[in-house]
């Protein structure tokens, strides 16, 4: 990693931690008052590669970084992590699982499911607050969709279904 994405990420992680951030304006604007330059879609890597998510905190949505930030997780360790902070509903449209989550998150659940290389899966495409995981078939998608259910159950909390 080279010094200045370490900076700007070192940087990133308080941030978050130290007060509620909002939008990724809010981030840049904060980065730069520490002297770190960062354009959006700079950013928007830094906030995938740090597993910031979006939760509640004081009565509004902000980043925040994902349980056990610091120690190294297993791709489904952080799986886990993430549908617990970040709860999702899950739908089906023919051979594409569908999740909606927290706004900010499902990019993060995205690249978390793809970094397993799970043979169910064919693909991820990410939005905001809804991903799609193209599945190879129906078993497929009911062993995803249990798969899924059981991680975020792990972490305490059960993803609803549709």
């Amino acid at each position: 990693m080279d010094l200045g994405k370490e900076l700007r990420h070192r940087a990133l992680r308080d941030i978050v931690s130290r007060r509620p951030i909002r939008t990724q304006r809010e981030l840049v604007a904060a980065l730069k008052s520490q002297g770190i330059p960062a354009t959006q879609a700079t950013l928007s890597r830094d906030i995938t590669e740090l597993g910031l998510t979006k939760v509640e905190r004081g009565g509004s949505l902000a980043y925040a970084l994902p349980v056990g930030a610091g120690v190294e997780q297993t791709a489904e360790a952080r799986l886990a992590s993430l549908l617990s902070d970040s709860p999702a509903e899950i739908a089906s449209a023919g051979s594409i699982l569908v999740l909606k989550t927290l706004p900010g998150s499902a990019h993060a659940i995205a690249a978390s499911l793809d970094r397993l290389h799970l043979k169910e899966v064919v693909g991820t495409v990410a939005g905001d607050d809804t991903l799609f995981v193209a599945v190879r078939d129906e078993a497929a998608l009911r062993s995803l969709r249990t798969r899924l259910r059981a991680l975020a159950a792990r972490e305490g909390r059960t993803s609803g279904d549709r």
